[in-house]
């Protein structure tokens, strides 16, 4: 049988950043305000005290809800300049399509195929996770190898780099209009902006 803590963990987990007014508590529990608060600090208690725990459980103004504690706080701010909840530039996009290709890359080889520096949005899709450093080529000054990730595949929908739209195909395109090697331009930002 499920505890009521474990009930109001995942509850609070289940209401996300809204967080759950007393009152709901009180009738999803089936327990008194008394009882409530007993239990709220046990929860209070074993989250404040256990070094491993990356979320605590706070009061707001009539409300509880689970947030992430303060000592994981470097950690969510670098997820956050990971800027995933937008969508990719056109640049990095071609970049993308560069590296997937061509992989193993160094970013001088990506830039003679563009014909522009490409540093800025190349490091856009290694924040993004996208791309990665594998290796470094055996050449004078030993530049790093990109190649893309297993999120990368993720990202866009594919099982594996085989699952790539050929290059043939687009280069048989007897109307010569553009065509998007990634046509779904991320199913991970869509399920973002949907709140999936």
């Amino acid at each position: 049988m499920v505890s009521k803590q474990a009930n109001l963990e995942a509850l609070l987990y289940a209401a996300g950043d809204n967080g759950l007014e007393e009152q709901n508590l009180i009738e999803l529990l089936k327990m008194d305000e008394k009882e409530l608060t007993v239990i709220i600090n046990k929860l209070q208690k074993k989250l404040s005290t256990d070094p491993d725990a990356g979320i605590q459980l706070i009061h707001i103004a009539h409300s509880y809800k689970l947030t992430t504690s303060p000592q994981t706080a470097k950690i969510i701010e670098k997820y956050f300049q990971k800027d995933l909840t937008k969508n990719l530039s056109q640049s990095a996009l071609e970049i993308l399509s560069i590296v997937a290709y061509r992989q193993p890359i160094t970013r001088v080889e990506i830039d003679d195929i563009r014909g522009v520096n490409s540093s800025g949005a190349l490091q856009t899709l290694i924040w993004r996770g996208l791309i990665k450093p594998d290796g470094k080529k055996d050449a004078p000054g030993h530049p790093k190898l990109y190649v893309t990730t297993d999120y990368f595949l993720q990202y866009f929908g594919y099982q594996s780099l085989a699952d790539l739209p050929l290059i043939e195909d687009f280069e048989d395109n007897a109307d010569n209009e553009e065509v998007d090697l990634f046509e779904s331009k991320g199913k991970m930002d869509k399920q973002i902006q949907e709140g999936k």
